[in-house]
């Protein structure tokens, strides 16, 4: 097929997409569609937190509370998380880390906001923590694949080379050059003056790979066994899924000198010990209920 003067295509699925844009214009202001569809990503995760709410008679309107909270503090989380693997970038101008329009905002970084904002909110409204967090993290991870599709409109969060099925071709002009790593200039493809580079869809491997993920989690909410399962399940699904994605993205936030992933540590770490308090907890479980029918 042929992509001549588009702006983005899947080569070996037939979409093209002839021009991409990455913003609307309302009464002369810019909406970037990233944001647009962070904001989706968010109303939707807070839908369904509630719905699942309803379903095991908690009150919704908890959910909703503690989203207000939320969304701020995960903003701020996920800003502060960027801003830290990328310091160098910041340090000589103080003022454009409050510069949100610019981009860089890191999806661990909000989560961790999430979290941290949950243990301050169920300490002061003297409700379960882990309770609350099992239900969140299915609004957590439904926005998530929703948010993903704001790197598509920025085209960001891409990985290296490949000419896979789902390998995606991308104008060059329309990428930010930091991105661009050597092997994917080696691999340039020239189509009548214009360049391109052809790259894993990452955004698009984390939506799918989150959509099992959530499709799991709502099947086994009706078979989970303790509170805070959920929220462990979440963290080993997710996880498992990051650290494998983070490998194959160009745009890595690195741990200072080491030249290690931030997030695929991270992830890694996460998926691990979430994994670890799943099996000793069943086990346990199990245990306890061999000993009452004995």
């Amino acid at each position: 097929m042929t992509t001549t003067g588009a702006d983005l295509s899947f080569v070996h699925l037939g979409i093209t997409i002839e021009h991409l844009p990455r913003s609307i214009d309302v009464f002369g202001f810019r909406i970037a569609f990233y944001g647009i569809i962070i904001g989706c990503g968010m109303l939707a995760g807070i839908w369904l937190a509630m719905q699942d709410a309803r379903r095991r008679g908690q009150d919704p309107d908890l959910y909703l509370d503690f989203a207000l909270y939320a969304i701020i503090f995960s903003i701020i989380g996920a800003r502060a998380y960027y801003v830290i693997f990328e310091w160098d970038g910041y340090k000589d101008n103080l003022l454009q880390i409050f510069n949100l329009r610019a981009g860089g905002l890191a999806i661990y970084g909000g989560v961790i906001g999430a979290v941290l904002t949950l243990l301050v909110f169920t300490r002061v409204r003297k409700v379960s923590f882990f309770s609350m967090a099992d239900t969140g993290v299915l609004g957590l991870i439904l926005g998530q694949i929703i948010g993903r599709w704001g790197n598509f409109f920025n085209t960001e969060a891409f990985g290296g080379y490949t000419d896979s099925l789902f390998a995606m071709r991308i104008k060059m002009s329309l990428v930010n050059p930091s991105m661009i790593t050597q092997e994917l200039l080696d691999h340039k493809i020239v189509e009548n003056g214009v360049e391109y580079i052809q790259v894993h869809p990452t955004f698009l491997y984390e939506s799918l790979w989150n959509l099992g993920v959530l499709i799991f989690m709502l099947w086994y909410r009706k078979h989970k066994k303790f509170d805070g399962e959920m929220f462990c399940i979440y963290l080993l699904g997710y996880g498992a899924g990051r650290a494998w994605i983070e490998g194959l993205r160009t745009d890595q936030l690195l741990l200072f000198g080491t030249g290690l992933p931030a997030s695929q540590c991270l992830s890694v770490i996460l998926a691990a010990g979430a994994a670890g308090v799943l099996i000793w907890k069943h086990r346990r479980l199990g245990r306890m209920k061999k000993e009452s029918v004995g």
